[in-house]
């Protein structure tokens, strides 16, 4: 962690009103994702009718579909998004009650813009004052059925929108075998920097490295499992992950978006974040678990091995490691990036060796090679130099 001390301790601080880094924030969602969310809204729409008026009616299905894909755009960032950022920095119970108030300012406008739509298109014989003019009966309506998408997004963007819709159809309610590649990344020197910095200064790093990780890992189309103290776990289907090397580009894409920042990085916590990552798969137990609060977790021989191969990257002096049961299976390596057999290795804690190889960008791969060259030629500058010497005494 060379070059920490000649920053000030005041990291917190730093990071507070220093430069920023690229703002990571959630995903718009994909073409089905609004579809998905507009049929929901209709369907609320539909529900309307039924229970407040004499059944439902395609106006009422429009409004409910236009009121609650524009109240899930505002909360996904489409539009406002930094205010939306200024409010989650508010007191807690300020928060609550400004993003209440948002919220039924969103609706009132929806319910507005929509109301304009329909008496331009003739569907509503109303005058345009009332046609704007939101029905005060079904502004609680609204407010109920918007808090319960956006709680439930909210859910969803907590645990993962993968393990969201595993745990809403039931998939994982009985433990099933599946074959996965995972990744299993982790912060170098994070212990030290907690030590000279602290626990809070630490926690906001981990917060913008994991930050910083995430949108590459939506790109590959991976899946954030958990994050354990400075280490995260991702993975893919077997099938998804290797299908264009996936796990690999991944990889390679979240070290890019670090070095891409470096200046930031240095500014903000005196560092440019490090990753070890190992790659791994194979079959694995996966099933839901848990009372009080549910998860997917992963059990199997799989899981360990990947951790013992991420620790292998230290002792290898290598920054990324993919076994041979990924590494065979891929179709080939991203551009720019190249292997190296490093051979079998017995992981600690386990009784078959591994076959390991050792991934690197081109690039860095021929400036170590030119750095061992150039000390080597170094070596033998200085051990012609004292030969000299020796003939001349």
């Amino acid at each position: 962690m060379a070059g920490l001390d000649g920053h000030a301790d005041a990291v917190i601080e730093q990071s507070l009103a220093g430069p920023s880094l690229p703002e990571k924030t959630m995903p718009y969602g994909s073409a089905a994702f609004w579809i998905t969310i507009a049929g929901i809204s209709a369907l609320f729409g539909a529900l309307h009718g039924y229970l407040l008026n004499d059944g439902p009616s395609p106006v009422g299905i429009l409004y409910g579909t236009c009121i609650g894909v524009l109240t899930i755009a505002y909360e996904r960032g489409v539009f406002f998004s930094g205010y939306s950022r200024r409010l989650r920095r508010l007191p807690t119970l300020a928060y609550f009650a400004a993003a209440e108030v948002s919220l039924l300012l969103i609706i009132l406008a929806g319910m507005a813009l929509t109301g304009s739509v329909v008496w331009t298109l003739g569907l509503t014989d109303k005058s345009f004052p009332e046609a704007v003019t939101p029905k005060l009966s079904t502004i609680p309506y609204a407010l109920v059925v918007s808090a319960l998408l956006v709680s439930a997004l909210r859910v969803r963007d907590l645990i993962g929108a993968e393990t969201f819709a595993n745990l809403i159809v039931g998939r994982y309610h009985r433990p099933i075998s599946e074959e996965r590649v995972f990744l299993f990344l982790d912060l170098v020197g994070s212990t030290t920097y907690a030590e000279r910095r602290g626990d809070l200064a630490a926690q906001e790093l981990l917060k913008a490295v994991f930050s910083a990780i995430a949108e590459p890992v939506r790109r590959h189309r991976g899946q954030v499992d958990d994050y354990v103290g400075d280490q995260v776990i991702i993975s893919w289907p077997f099938a998804r992950g290797v299908e264009k090397a996936r796990c690999v580009a991944c990889v390679f894409a979240i070290r890019e978006a670090l070095r891409s920042d470096r200046e930031v990085w240095v500014s903000r916590f005196g560092i440019v974040p490090e990753l070890r990552a190992a790659l791994h798969g194979g079959n694995v137990v996966t099933a839901e678990v848990g009372v009080d609060r549910h998860k997917i977790a992963y059990f199997g021989d799989v899981m360990n091995a990947t951790a013992r191969l991420e620790g292998l990257c230290r002792n290898a002096g290598k920054p990324v490691l993919i076994s041979d049961v990924v590494f065979a299976r891929l179709p080939a390596l991203p551009d720019g990036i190249e292997a190296e057999a490093l051979g079998s290795h017995l992981l600690r804690g386990r009784s078959e060796a591994m076959v390991v190889h050792a991934l690197a960008e081109q690039r860095v791969r021929k400036a170590v090679e030119q750095s061992k060259a150039y000390a080597g030629s170094e070596a033998e500058h200085a051990s012609a130099a004292l030969a000299l010497a020796a003939r001349v005494r």
